[in-house]
């Protein structure tokens, strides 16, 4: 058995430049890998049964057998690699669906990796990335981590070099948004750019002085409880929160991660609401044994 921890992404900026004939929008956005929440597979080897996927979450609305991208994701390295081996995934689940943080691309980037390694499949990095992006424009970030510029569709990455343990507060409202949905009311809306600049934090101001998230008008639209939250966010927390992704959630960047426990547990009692400490890390995927 191989087990992997799938860490969130988080896109500290985003600007979208357009939709593109094939469907999908032109992105530029600064991303970074987040050590919480993560997401767990174990990985086990079996002879000829394909894949099966067994999920523990208490969300209603993760998907599970082959309809999970972390089972596509393993069905379809199998393929490429022309095995007729089979594997066994159980997934819980911590990053919670819908919030803009990335949590099936990272799942399908540690199914990935963990199905080589169990296997020990002779599948290349390389080709590892190009089946990656088969499966969703964020995959191939996920499968590296750390921090980078992703243009494109996602598909171009250049690494960038953001200070470990960056501290954030991910506050997560008890409502969710559906990627699709808020892409299309960007479109809906002629294209908006954001309304709101978050300073950037300290230790990253030297190459992006202020952080910007274009899917938020589009959000907001979709889902308008997230105005309050983020006002309510704002006003305990003393600083301004970022959008994660297409939402729900929001990001409250800290300077000092000496504060980040006890900010947390300060915010979460008086938001009332999840508040999850998180830092920034240096890979999407952990594998263990």
């Amino acid at each position: 058995m191989t087990t992997a921890r799938a860490f969130a992404k988080l896109t500290l900026s985003l600007r979208v430049l357009g939709r593109r004939e094939d469907g999908f929008h032109d992105l530029e956005g600064l991303v970074v890998s987040l050590g919480q929440p993560h997401d767990t597979l174990q990985v086990t080897g079996a002879a000829g049964d394909g894949v099966t996927l067994a999920v523990v979450t208490e969300a209603p609305d993760v998907p599970s057998g082959a309809d999970n991208l972390a089972a596509r994701a393993a069905a379809t390295l199998l393929e490429a690699a022309g095995s007729d081996a089979g594997v066994r995934i159980a997934l819980t689940k911590r990053i919670p669906a819908g919030a803009g943080l990335g949590g099936a691309s990272a799942d399908a980037a540690a199914a990935l990796v963990a199905t080589r390694a169990a296997l020990d499949l002779d599948i290349d990095d390389t080709t590892l990335d190009r089946l990656g992006a088969t499966l969703g424009s964020d995959v191939p970030f996920c499968l590296r981590g750390g921090a980078a510029w992703m243009r494109g569709r996602g598909e171009r990455i250049e690494p960038v070099d953001v200070p470990l343990g960056l501290p954030m507060l991910v506050a997560v409202p008890p409502f969710r948004c559906a990627t699709e949905a808020v892409y299309a009311a960007w479109d809906d809306l002629g294209g908006p750019q954001a309304r709101r600049t978050v300073p950037a934090p300290a230790r990253v101001a030297g190459f992006l002085g202020e952080l910007a998230n274009d899917l938020e008008p589009a959000a907001e639209q979709v889902e308008p409880r997230l105005v309050e939250f983020r006002e309510r966010l704002e006003e305990v927390v003393g600083r301004s929160a970022l959008l994660a992704g297409s939402g729900s959630a929001y990001v409250v960047p800290l300077d000092d991660p000496r504060t980040l426990p006890d900010a947390a547990a300060e915010v979460s009692e008086r938001f009332g609401g999840e508040v999850i400490p998180a830092a920034t890390v240096s890979r999407g995927v952990k594998l263990s044994r």
